[in-house]
């Protein structure tokens, strides 16, 4: 194998709608980071969506096109990072078929997240073939590309141990088609929702990119802060505000250390904490709404930007499936 002149990178996210600011800070700020120095592939797993929304197909593009957005707002530049749709590329879906054909029942039922979200998802069917083989085809998508790293918190890197054992296997079988992913351990900041748990849009709890500021405002000068804290006067525990963490995120050093302090000895309450808050956040949420509606303004352009990534992103996997049918006699 030709070592690449630059280390590869692949991640992508299911098509769900608008982001909000936990993917931002969770996920997309380290993508704009990558870009600089690494070939990177962002792509919309639109397969991926199916195998626990399959009922739930026609919101799919829509969602699709405001992740995209919303991508580009955040600061992916498609002239530097390639930009796709996974179903657009079908190399994707013969490449799990293969890769399937070598897999282990037994790793696949081991899998963390398939036992976890059939726990947590029991309003639907998840007794299928397409839920259990995920991580056959997340596997796929990232060898497809000779992807060397793959960016994960510190909580999916047995997922991604299992898409190595999968490589592993075929190079094993087959010859040294793909080199072994590795994870690129990234500390995503802490962003907790409106709620006081983790932001996500199944909770209703989120602050979605570039939301207008009367909105913005509403949504944090309601957020939930240290439950103990029932008067002005009484001291509070910061650490315990997801506010707070937001003032780690936006804020200078100066502020945070004056929430800090100021929280803990009742010097401020919770009202002045969140209005200093927002003194950084609006502005840079109005930021954002302007790119946002500057894209949405020019369809035709988002569109061919992916087509054009769409396009790459073929070459590059038919590129490596000629390497395959090869080193597998096909």
């Amino acid at each position: 194998m030709t070592a690449p002149t630059r280390p590869i990178v692949v991640s992508g996210m299911r098509p769900t709608g608008r982001l909000h600011l936990g993917h931002l800070h969770g996920a997309l700020s380290n993508w704009v980071k990558l870009q600089a120095e690494h070939d990177c592939f962002f792509f919309s797993a639109d397969w991926h969506a199916l195998t626990t929304n399959y009922a739930q197909t026609a919101a799919i593009k829509t969602a699709e096109r405001e992740m995209f957005v919303d991508f580009i707002a955040a600061g992916i530049d498609p002239a530097r990072a390639t930009l796709f749709v996974q179903s657009q590329v079908k190399e994707h879906a013969e490449l799990a078929l293969l890769l399937g054909m070598i897999t282990p029942l037994g790793w696949l039922e081991r899998s963390p997240s398939y036992k976890e979200v059939r726990e947590n998802l029991t309003d639907r069917d998840l007794a299928l073939y397409g839920f259990l083989g995920y991580p056959v085809l997340m596997t796929a998508d990232i060898i497809l590309y000779k992807a060397t790293r793959v960016p994960v918190g510190a909580d999916q890197v047995a997922h991604l141990e299992l898409s190595r054992e999968i490589v592993r296997k075929f190079n094993g079988h087959y010859g040294e088609v793909f080199p072994e992913p590795k994870p690129m351990l990234t500390e995503a900041a802490k962003v907790v929702g409106t709620d006081g748990r983790k932001m996500s849009k199944s909770y209703n709890n989120s602050i979605e990119l570039g939301e207008p500021a009367e909105s913005t405002r509403t949504k944090i000068m309601g957020a939930v802060t240290d439950p103990q804290r029932k008067r002005r006067q009484d001291p509070g525990d910061p650490e315990v505000c997801g506010i707070f963490y937001l003032h780690k995120i936006y804020s200078d050093a100066a502020t945070v250390a004056w929430v800090d302090q100021n929280c803990r000895s009742a010097g401020i309450g919770c009202v002045d904490c969140k209005k200093k808050l927002l003194e950084k956040l609006e502005p840079d949420q109005e930021r954002m709404r302007e790119k946002r509606e500057a894209l949405l303004a020019r369809p035709g352009d988002l569109d061919e930007l992916v087509a054009i990534g769409n396009a790459k992103a073929r070459g590059v996997a038919e590129a490596t499936m000629a390497q395959v049918r090869a080193a597998m006699k096909l």
